[in-house]
């Protein structure tokens, strides 16, 4: 598979505990299935792990991947080989002023005052004509009929591009998560994967050009005009960053409101609380961030030898951040396999900052910079369902499940609820 090479001057990790069961393996069916009770295995038995397949060194505990985040021996050189080959440069893999200069023209885009005067009707609207087509019906799928969506048509109205190529977009990054997530190195997956980085070009770079000469209120038009002390994104430095946004903005938020709403289905009185106070969708994200994240794994690589989780990783090796066992830790969190928005170990006031104290949108110099559209989406996302939906709840004899292993949400959430307009 293109994203994976070898890794060099490879040792065997002992595990901390010499009686511990057999180590899980994150390629096998019955992680796929449950990965959290092998989560818990690996935190407590094997907190260093050496996995031959993906020939990466993983780690489980909330203190070490929060440590991967922060410290800048955990680089993300890893990215050129893991991100590149289908989205091109992006920040991700750029250090220093060039990080620095890159993420500056681009931020402001995604700071609160921006998103809420520029954005937020866009979001408001997508979410209104996505439940509009569903609210006298009765009964919907929200994966299909509104989570996959939603955060689709809301980037391309970002980037003022044409709602009519919706599916292709969809399309485009369920194809491009594939190959980032092709952790079985599946031929087919990453031929997609490579496919897509080509269409996405062909499609993208002559609107970048024709942006350029007319520029509008569109985020693509506020891309090609950035400048900083002389310094403007080139048309593959903008190319780059919509794949970016539209991969990780799409498939993210995606699955977090699905996740979210079958987290608050499954606990009524606390679907009750954020249904009788909207503030609360934020402290319900947050929570859902730590307990269902919808990326599980993200990978670093080390510039130097590394002793962590009671062993050493070599030089150049790369690690599989567990972000999805970090949320789970007990040594963390207080019960956390348990869904609890009002839980006091977890704040909503951060939770969508650098400063956050859950890990899903990493931290550090590389702290997702759309975490503040990725609420705004989720916020007004589920308001409006629950404004629509008032009743809402599982369809019966419905059993949600989890799949995917990189990335992780559900396959279907069938709800019913009473009809707009019955009983006149």
């Amino acid at each position: 598979m293109p994203w994976l090479r070898p890794v060099h001057l490879l040792r065997r990790v002992v595990p901390v505990n010499l009686h511990a069961p057999q180590a899980p393996d994150i390629l096998s069916p019955e992680f796929a299935a449950d990965p959290y009770s092998a989560y818990r295995v690996l935190r407590d038995d094997f907190p260093l792990l050496h996995h031959e397949p993906t020939q990466s060194y993983i780690i489980s505990r909330y203190e070490d991947v929060e440590r991967a985040f922060k410290d800048p021996v955990f680089t993300t050189d890893n990215y050129d080989w893991q991100l590149e080959p289908v989205h091109g440069r992006t920040i991700l893999q750029m250090s220093g002023r060039e990080h620095a200069v890159r993420r500056a023209l681009v931020a402001p885009a995604f700071r609160g005052n921006t998103l809420e005067q520029s954005f937020l009707l866009v979001i408001e609207r997508n979410a209104r004509h996505l439940i509009d087509a569903f609210r006298e019906a009765g009964s919907v799928d929200l994966v299909a009929e509104f989570a996959t969506r939603f955060p689709v048509g809301v980037i391309v109205d970002m980037l003022g591009l044409d709602r009519a190529d919706h599916e292709r977009f969809h399309r485009w990054y369920t194809a491009i998560v594939g190959f980032l997530g092709n952790l079985a190195q599946d031929p087919d997956v990453a031929e997609a994967g490579l496919r897509t980085r080509d269409e996405f070009a062909a499609y993208l770079l002559p609107v970048i050009r024709e942006r350029r000469d007319n520029l509008g209120d569109d985020l693509l038009s506020t891309l090609c005009a950035a400048e900083i002390d002389g310094t403007r994104m080139s048309d593959e430095d903008i190319k780059a960053f919509c794949s970016l946004l539209l991969t990780a903005g799409g498939e993210t938020t995606d699955k977090a409101i699905s996740s979210l709403m079958h987290n608050l289905l499954r606990h009524p009185e606390q679907l009750a609380a954020v249904r009788a106070d909207h503030s609360l969708i934020a402290p319900a994200f947050a929570e859902t961030l730590r307990y269902t994240p919808p990326v599980h794994m993200i990978m670093r690589q080390v510039a130097e030898d590394v002793a962590i989780g009671g062993g050493e990783i070599p030089q150049g090796s790369t690690v599989t951040c567990l972000i999805g066992s970090a949320g789970r830790d007990e040594r963390r969190y207080a019960d956390p396999d348990t869904f609890d928005i009002h839980r006091a170990d977890l704040s909503a006031t951060t939770a969508f900052s650098a400063a956050a104290d859950h890990l899903s949108f990493a931290l550090g110099r590389h702290f997702c910079v759309g975490a503040l559209l990725a609420k705004a989406e989720v916020e007004v996302g589920v308001a409006q369902l629950l404004e629509a939906l008032p009743d809402v709840a599982l369809a019966p004899g419905a059993e949600p499940r989890e799949q995917g292993v990189f990335t992780r949400g559900l396959d279907e959430l069938p709800v019913r609820f009473t009809p707009a307009g019955a009983g006149g």
